[in-house]
């Protein structure tokens, strides 16, 4: 029996995925499990495995494609097997239509909420999805797409250029970039282009604040040179003061189950499970993964997972459910030399911890000047879930985890 091969949906509100590379030929046997083709969503690069053995065949999408969700891109058949005849519209070289398959009642309900589109513009799920949230009157957007189509682009950028609801229309010419330009700039690829949205609608969305604690990190450091040999030879990886951190947070948002919640846009949601989230580098961008149920894990299960993912980071073979469902983020360029920063929330997460650089400082201990090794912390926090007495009453507590961090352990 044929098993078809579609575009899938690896993290919430994705409506494409971009097709990196296929691991196999047409042709070619393939087994259950094995990798099976590399598809580039918002946040990284996941590898997609076959879920069937057999036979590569009837091959409609080629690298470099860009795919809505649930369409059919290929089959795995068995055998002398031919694949099923169907109609799919095939890139080829160009970007496919990106609205999603998704339920006709869940269709229905999202036209009855989006704005009209313009003078019968197309206008993306997505594209209508940001021009609500940010009050944006699409008749004011031009489209940079294929007869006029309005991309989530477009909206964001005419968000960028101070466009509103209310606006006035900013001229074709500020919103587009020439040939020229685009060459001189480089084109963004879909992950760094998606953090760009992301980042300015944290940021225009969620009212920030910010509340900054200087912090002793002497016995982090003793604590680190005290468990940091049994964890590697236990596990093999080496323990980093992120891990000690990841921990003292875990434990400090138990107390603190507002830092932990997301504003829904009616309401505030507590999130049943506390999932720490780590931003790290990679090329195209930042990616935040994150440890599921964190509080509930051994400082040396944190390191190990901590170190894996990294890893996979690096190597771009993040798994989708390495990306889902983060309640709580942490940023740490202490290894940036950075000694503090702000950072922007990532929606829909109330709060993004800021973590600079360990230094010796002067400072004063019992009313006489010493040197300590001393860090800044700095928490970004959603007004609208919880206020800055609250912020401070989490920031006294993760800085008395910090202080005593065998406490945890």
């Amino acid at each position: 029996m044929a098993h078809s091969i579609v575009m899938p949906a690896l993290e919430m509100a994705q409506e494409t995925g971009k097709l990196l590379s296929w691991r196999k030929k047409e042709g070619e046997t393939v087994t259950k499990g094995e990798p099976l083709l590399d598809v580039e969503t918002d946040k990284a690069v996941v590898e997609v495995e076959a879920q069937a053995d057999g036979i590569l065949a009837g091959l409609k999408a080629r690298e470099g494609d860009v795919i809505p969700v649930g369409q059919t891109i290929g089959w795995i058949v068995a055998p002398g097997e031919k694949p099923p005849v169907e109609e799919v519209a095939a890139a080829s070289g160009r970007r496919m239509d990106s609205t999603p398959v998704v339920a006709a009642s869940a269709v229905a309900s999202a036209a009855a909420a989006a704005p009209a589109p313009v003078s019968g513009a197309r206008v993306s799920p997505k594209a209508r999805r940001l021009a609500k949230e940010h009050g944006v009157d699409l008749a004011l957007v031009r489209g940079s797409g294929s007869d006029g189509e309005i991309s989530a682009e477009d909206v964001m950028a005419f968000v960028a250029t101070g466009g509103s609801a209310a606006g006035t229309a900013v001229a074709p010419a500020k919103i587009q970039t020439s040939q020229a330009e685009a060459h001189a700039t480089g084109a963004l690829t879909q992950i760094a282009r998606l953090m760009a949205e992301r980042t300015t609608q944290g940021w225009t969305t969620a009212p920030h604040f910010f509340v900054s604690r200087d912090i002793d990190a002497g016995a982090l450091l003793s604590a680190r040179k005290k468990f940091g040999p049994a964890i590697e030879k236990e596990r093999g990886v080496k323990l980093s003061h992120t891990d000690l951190l990841i921990a003292a947070v875990a434990r400090a948002l138990e107390k603190h189950p507002l830092v932990n919640a997301s504003w829904t846009g009616s309401g505030i949601q507590q999130h049943p499970e506390i999932n720490v989230g780590i931003a790290m580098a990679v090329d195209d961008g930042v990616v935040a993964p994150a440890i599921p149920a964190t509080n509930k894990k051994k400082l040396s299960e944190i390191a190990a997972l901590r170190s894996d993912l990294a890893a996979r980071a690096r190597a771009n073979k993040l798994r989708p459910a390495d990306l889902a469902g983060a309640t709580f983020t942490i940023s740490n360029l202490g290894m940036y030399q950075v000694d503090a920063f702000t950072a922007i929330i990532v929606s829909p997460q109330a709060a993004i911890l800021a973590v600079g650089r360990i230094a010796d400082r002067v400072v004063a201990v019992d009313g006489k000047s010493a040197v300590r090794p001393m860090m800044t912390l700095t928490l970004s926090c959603d007004h609208r879930v919880f206020d800055g007495a609250r912020a401070a009453l989490f920031l006294n507590d993760l800085a008395a985890a910090i202080l005593e961090p065998e406490k945890l352990l």
